[in-house]
């Protein structure tokens, strides 16, 4: 007995045969063939069964019953005359002897069939999401969520790492995206902060001497959605490990992730330990992008003092990179489309030519790269066949344009993608400060809390205008897995003193550190370890593990693009009585 039922709908096969039974689920099809004969589809969670109907009493029964309604059906198990293969219950059927309904499903027509949910507009899923997911595709993901998140906390306590809460509501604190407030009805203008992250809480955790912590931390960020980013929350696999640095953090990712990536992925094949480690002015040079797919086999070459001077435009006196692909075989409109595709993703031009297979240069900018075709062909080693992917601007500029050029023409070009793997990767050396682009002005690159490559002697040789700030690396590190970003890590800043100098290159003084973060200051005067950690995203880790393309496939209960809860009117207007309990006055209001 399996609740109120004899077995689920996945459950019956040949063995069952002439057992009595009783099945519960939603009727998920009718399907008439004669006068009192139909077959019917019920659905549960494990599976489906069929029910075939021959008697009239039975057929009036579920003429009566819309679809997605739940019923209980009892009955006969016998063999099907017409067996279904692509059914894991299709050698048998239910004759049934009754069947009741126990959640009439009210409505003639559905915002859409259930088992095709994913064809409709992404407002009426996210509207109707406890119907979409009922689609088992749909329902599938979050399972494959659940058994992700159980891996990870197994593997973490196999580690030895201890699970431990922090706080949901705490206070604010400049950490690089906006914070979600909240007001606090004890004490009239204040507010709490949803943690952005558990950053200050696990640092002081090991300040506190707890050796290894991890949690599935939820996070709360005030940030505009995108396909690997979902608005609202989003939960991380958050770990911090006392007296250790960057190659503890890296060997213990290298054993949790690859097992679970190689079991639940779409592919089976994920990199093995360690990973490749590479320097992140390497990784824009080489790929022109901080989160390279290493499964494309293109690299970048820079043609700055090839091409600058060959009379085209664009690239006078501007940085330009250049990416060979043998054996191309896309037509001129594909590779139009291609250029296309580029400008809307970067902002930036992409340029291009042939060498073809008599050994000439044709297409794109050709006229003028045929001038000095032998320099090229021999600069760039080129074959017949090669197509010559190209870009221009000011450095980064065209590093990053390349980097999204390089990443069609591998998706474009399968041989040189090996598609079905995960391969991670490490970068690391991130630069610890650069000129904010709304402020023009010294910014911390990352996370302020990074040990900063040559510790307390480089920064206050960069106070002392010896070093340029700019050049300051961090013992700070990204995971990477398929071009996506999994988790951004560090060895930590323990250090009062280093602590204050790193901050004060940023215009931030002793008194502004000891305001904006009191409680780890004051925990690190008291003599902390050495500490480093990492958290990879668990919503981004799922949507590679399903081969989606979109984080909110793979979240039960998703927002939509502009951070709203559509199912359940979220954010919503509240009742003056609670304003006024919170003392706040709304001074603009959102038209419905």
């Amino acid at each position: 007995m399996f609740q109120s039922r004899t077995h689920t709908c996945n459950e019956l096969r040949m063995e069952h045969v002439g057992q009595q039974v009783k099945i519960v689920g939603w009727m998920e099809n009718v399907r008439e063939v004669g006068q009192n004969f139909a077959f019917v589809v019920i659905r549960d969670f494990y599976g489906a069964t069929q029910v075939v109907v021959d008697t009239e009493e039975m057929y009036n029964t579920v003429k009566g019953i819309n679809k997605e309604s739940t019923i209980s059906v009892e009955g006969v198990v016998r063999e099907r005359d017409s067996k279904n293969p692509n059914m894991p219950t299709g050698d048998i059927e239910v004759v049934p002897s009754k069947i009741e309904v126990l959640g009439r499903c009210r409505h003639n027509e559905l915002p859409f069939p259930i088992n095709r949910s994913r064809e409709a507009d992404e407002t009426t899923r996210l509207k109707y999401r406890y119907l979409d997911l009922r689609n088992p595709e749909v329902k599938d993901n979050i399972i494959l969520r659940c058994n992700v998140v159980a891996a990870l906390r197994a593997a973490m306590i196999g580690e030895g790492f201890l699970e431990i809460t922090t706080p949901i509501l705490t206070a604010s604190s400049p950490e690089g995206a906006r914070d979600y407030l909240v007001p606090s009805r004890k004490h009239p203008g204040k507010f709490y902060a949803l943690p952005q992250a558990p950053q200050q809480f696990k640092q002081l955790l090991m300040a506190s001497g707890f050796d290894r912590y991890f949690q599935i931390a939820p996070c709360f960020r005030d940030e505009d959605a995108r396909g690997d980013r979902s608005p609202g929350e989003f939960y991380q696999l958050d770990m911090e490990m006392a007296f250790a640095n960057q190659e503890d953090v890296f060997s213990v990712l290298e054993r949790v992730l690859p097992p679970i990536f190689a079991k639940y992925g779409k592919y089976n094949i994920a990199s093995e330990a360690p990973f490749v480690r590479i320097p992140y002015l390497e990784a824009m040079d080489k790929y022109g992008s901080d989160k390279p797919d290493l499964r494309i086999d293109l690299t970048l070459t820079d043609a700055t003092s090839l091409l600058a001077g060959c009379g085209f435009g664009p690239f006078e006196g501007n940085t330009v990179k250049a990416i060979v692909v043998s054996g191309f075989e896309g037509t001129r409109k594909q590779i139009d489309k291609l250029c296309a595709d580029v400008e809307v993703q970067s902002g930036e031009k992409a340029y291009w030519f042939r060498y073809d297979e008599k050994g000439e240069i044709v297409g794109g900018i050709a006229k003028f790269v045929q001038p000095i075709k032998d320099q090229v062909v021999e600069a760039l080693g080129l074959t017949p066949g090669c197509f010559v992917g190209l870009t221009a601007g000011k450095l980064l500029a065209a590093q990053k344009t390349a980097g999204v050029l390089r990443g069609k023409l591998g998706a474009f070009c399968p041989s040189h993608m090996d598609i079905e793997r995960y391969e991670f990767c490490w970068i690391v050396d991130f630069p610890m400060y650069e000129i904010g682009e709304e402020s023009g002005e010294l910014e911390f690159c990352h996370n302020p809390f990074s040990m900063p490559n040559g510790g307390l002697e480089i920064l206050k040789k960069a106070a002392a205008g010896e070093v340029n700030p700019l050049t300051i690396t961090a013992f700070q590190y990204d995971l990477v897995c398929n071009g996506v970003e999994l988790s951004s890590g560090a060895v930590r800043n323990h250090d009062p003193e280093i602590m204050i100098e790193a901050f004060q290159l940023v215009r931030l003084g002793e008194d502004d550190v000891k305001a904006k973060f009191p409680a780890m200051y004051n925990a690190f005067t008291y003599g902390a370890p050495p500490h480093a950690g990492i958290a990879p995203g668990v919503d981004r880790m799922v949507m590679l593990l399903a081969g989606e393309d979109s984080i909110r496939e793979i979240i039960p209960f998703p927002m939509n693009k502009n951070a709203q809860d559509i199912m359940m009117g979220a954010p919503g207007l509240v009742e003056q009585k609670q304003l006024d309990e919170l003392n706040i006055v709304c001074t603009k209001q959102e038209e419905e």
